[in-house]
């Protein structure tokens, strides 16, 4: 599958790309800010999406933008996991930090099977 990273913490956002391509799928690109995600979402069919992005906006109200746009399907990764609300529905799951390279792949086969 091709996966987009939405991540503010640069060393988060690395590890995410390692598990992935250990995984054997293809990352289209790792981004800080909703803008550079909505501009490359196209190229995408998973993104990992972190709550607090660099530029203030919410990885809530991004997620349901791609799942509703771009049909995108959302995988949250986030410290706080009790503030999605908004945006949860139509998500594929969420995952806590820290997390652990099953937690990752065993979402993304999800992911995969939907």
């Amino acid at each position: 599958m091709k996966i987009m990273i939405v991540e503010d913490e640069p060393l988060v956002a690395l590890e995410l790309e390692r598990i992935a391509i250990e995984a054997g799928h293809e990352v289209v690109g790792s981004f800080m800010t909703a803008e550079q995600a909505l501009a490359y979402a196209s190229k995408a069919e998973v993104a990992f999406v972190d709550l607090g992005l660099a530029d203030g906006h919410s990885g809530a109200g991004l997620a349901r933008r791609l799942t509703d746009r771009f049909r995108i399907k959302v995988i949250f990764v986030t410290g706080s996991p009790e503030r999605v609300g908004y945006g949860l529905e139509g998500a594929v799951g969420i995952i806590d930090k820290p997390f652990t390279d099953k937690g990752i792949i065993d979402a993304l086969e999800k992911a995969r099977r939907l």
